[in-house]
């Protein structure tokens, strides 16, 4: 019996890097159980996204009689901040503190500017709706402070996001970095599934004193997951009598030498370009389903689960090819290609009126939108110099967040501009006039895949094309030796 459960324990733990999701990032030094009590601020990050541009959508809009253009302004002010996120990444890179930190100082910075916008949050919210007219309060200080509770809460999320990316980034080797962000948006799209189910049941008997629970209570559990996920995870540098290390760059010196790499602007302008197109169909997926294919709003609100599922498939799937050595930049093209079918589904479902076909293109959106994200973060941590990994990460966020922020703005936009112009009539297919602004909104995603895809290609070939690495970027070139084993897209840290 002895040497039976000795074997099963063997094979149970040669199984468990092959089959255990990311179980194979983990390295002596940094355990999987560290792994996956870092990636804890994706999961706040992914709670508070969902309690601002889900639950509280809802709620401000149904409950508390908010005007909707004044919840897409209160939803769009956290994306001021997101242009910002290029020189917090490059101040975690040069601060200093008398504890020897770099990025536990910003993530717990950021930390606190999420608990003070979720604090004043519900009240401000009741203020706006007119909700407590004993406390005499005039319009214009809810309007003030649900403004700021929003800015704070915004601003928080893209401290703490791209700290702790670029922390990841620091703790694991250059091979590693594939399935970090897999797991790292894993935990990510886990902890918006958890909290949207969650806040749902919380929810489901409305008043204003359970708003006011559910949302500080939002602000102690943020609290408590990034305290616990920084707890011990960063090392400390040389302590207060240490010899000085030189001056760091200024941020535009900085900035300038990150550009000054080969295809720097373009690899930023895929990120942009790529995450616009999968972006601007997030608002309209669902209405567009219920509108012009007659789903009930319980069918309709099961999208955003299945378009979760594909992304989750998505990232295992790219972790899983990234890992093995495989071109982060082929991988997005991968993604973007996948979203060009998944729209033609989308706009197909609506003649042929059939769901299936509409719900597999929802499930493509998400896969392929998850390979294009993690392609295309996965090569900017790979090319990130020694000293510029927060830096070139918060340059990512920054493109990113605002795209998503400009994509989605933009579609609602085009949809009525496009509805108003044409008018009532019939649609193409002998569908309503209502459809006219959907379909011409997929088109237009379609039309930017391809520019995304077009704009991929010189990547592609530069990372395949053999001796590529004599014309590296300086700061990449200046750090690789001769005998580096790793590829030249991949800088040792």
């Amino acid at each position: 019996m002895k040497r039976l459960g000795l074997k099963l324990m063997t094979a149970w733990v040669a199984l468990g890097p092959r089959f255990l999701p990311f179980a194979d990032v983990a390295t002596p030094d940094l355990p999987l159980r560290r792994l996956l009590r870092l990636s804890l601020f994706q999961v706040s990050v992914g709670m508070a996204l969902v309690l601002l541009v889900g639950t509280l959508n809802r709620v401000m809009i149904v409950e508390l009689n908010v005007p909707a253009s004044l919840v897409g302004i209160m939803l769009a002010l956290p994306l001021i901040f997101a242009p910002f996120r290029a020189l917090i990444g490059y101040r975690s890179d040069t601060h200093r503190c008398e504890l020897g930190w770099r990025r536990v100082p910003f993530i717990w910075n950021g930390t606190l500017l999420q608990f003070g916008g979720f604090a004043i949050m519900p009240f401000a919210l009741l203020v706006l709706a007119g909700k407590m007219e004993a406390a005499n309060a005039p319009l214009w200080i809810g309007l003030v402070s649900a403004g700021l509770a929003f800015l704070l809460v915004g601003a928080g999320v893209h401290v703490v996001q791209t700290a702790g990316l670029a922390l990841a980034t620091d703790l694991t080797p250059p091979e590693s970095h594939p399935r970090v962000v897999g797991l790292m948006y894993v935990m990510l799209l886990l902890g918006m599934i958890a909290s949207a189910l969650i806040y749902g049941a919380l929810l489901a008997n409305f008043s204003p004193g359970r708003l006011i629970q559910v949302i500080q209570g939002s602000a102690v559990v943020t609290v408590l997951l990034n305290f616990v996920a920084m707890w011990k995870q960063e090392t400390r540098r040389p302590r207060h009598g240490a010899p000085l290390p030189p001056a760091d760059p200024s941020f535009s010196e900085s900035w300038a030498s990150f550009c000054q790499g080969e295809h720097a602007v373009r690899r930023l302008v895929v990120v942009g370009l790529g995450t616009m197109a999968f972006g601007m169909a997030d608002i309209l997926l669902e209405p567009f389903g219920g509108q012009i294919l007659n789903l009930t709003v319980s069918a309709t609100t099961k999208l955003t689960a299945l378009l979760a599922v594909g992304g989750l498939i998505g990232f295992g799937f790219a972790s899983h090819v990234l890992g093995r050595g495989g071109d982060p930049y082929r991988m997005a093209n991968a993604g973007a290609l996948i979203g060009l079918p998944a729209f033609a589904l989308v706009i197909s479902a609506a003649p042929l009126n059939t769901t299936w076909i509409f719900l597999i293109g929802n499930f493509l959106i998400g896969f392929g939108g998850a390979l294009f994200g993690h392609g295309t973060l996965t090569a900017t941590m790979n090319r990130a110099p020694r000293n510029q990994a927060g830096l070139a990460l918060g340059a990512w966020g920054a493109v990113q967040a605002t795209a998503a922020g400009v994509g989605m703005a933009l579609s609602g936009t085009l949809r009525d501009l496009i509805n108003a112009f044409l008018g009532a009539g019939p649609g193409p297919w002998g569908l309503p006039g209502s459809a006219n602004g959907y379909l011409s909104v997929y088109l237009f995603e379609i039309g930017l895949l391809v520019i995304t895809i077009l704009a991929t290609l010189p990547l592609i070939r530069r990372a395949t094309t053999p001796g590529a690495g004599a014309t590296l970027e300086p700061a990449l070139a200046m750090e690789s030796t001769p005998s580096t084993s790793v590829s030249a897209d991949r800088p040792p840290h």
